[in-house]
């Protein structure tokens, strides 16, 4: 099947998608589109509860920045919570307003406009996330974000 794009112009909650969570596909793009946006609308809140509900208890995350050449490794939800915390407690007004997403089984690619401020000075840049799915939950976020010249 080939990817479906999908622009994303408002809030969806993934147990919008159907009737009820049991009757629902989880392998359909449209609950796994509002899976997406239920975990941006808890990125953007600042709410670590929502974000890690979307995920898999054995979630792997790979950040934009660390010292691999994939940046960091983090494994779990209490980890990928307390680094989501930690990026909240650093630029409390930060956010991702998402461009789009596409969605092709399994995977997903959500491209995003990040903003904040650190120390006092804005920040703005372009990224993306890869995301896997199992069932009705992401496996695994890897992120992708441009960086400022040197």
């Amino acid at each position: 099947m080939p990817a479906i794009w999908l622009y994303s112009p408002g809030p969806r909650r993934a147990h919008r998608a159907a009737h009820s969570i049991e009757e629902t596909d989880m392998t359909d793009p449209t609950f796994r589109l509002a899976l997406l946006d239920t975990l941006f609308e808890a990125f953007n809140a600042h709410d670590v509860e929502g974000v890690l509900a979307c995920f898999d208890d054995n979630v792997v995350f790979e950040t934009a920045v660390g010292p691999e050449p994939y940046g960091a490794r983090i494994t779990g939800k209490a980890a990928t919570g307390a680094a989501f915390t930690a990026v909240w407690t650093g630029m409390p007004d930060v956010r991702w307003t998402v461009v789009r997403h596409s969605i092709d089984g399994d995977h997903a690619l959500t491209e995003w406009l990040f903003t904040g401020t650190k120390d006092g000075v804005a920040v703005e840049r372009e990224g993306l996330d890869l995301f896997r799915f199992s069932g009705d939950r992401i496996v695994s976020k890897r992120a992708f974000r441009k960086s400022a010249a040197a």
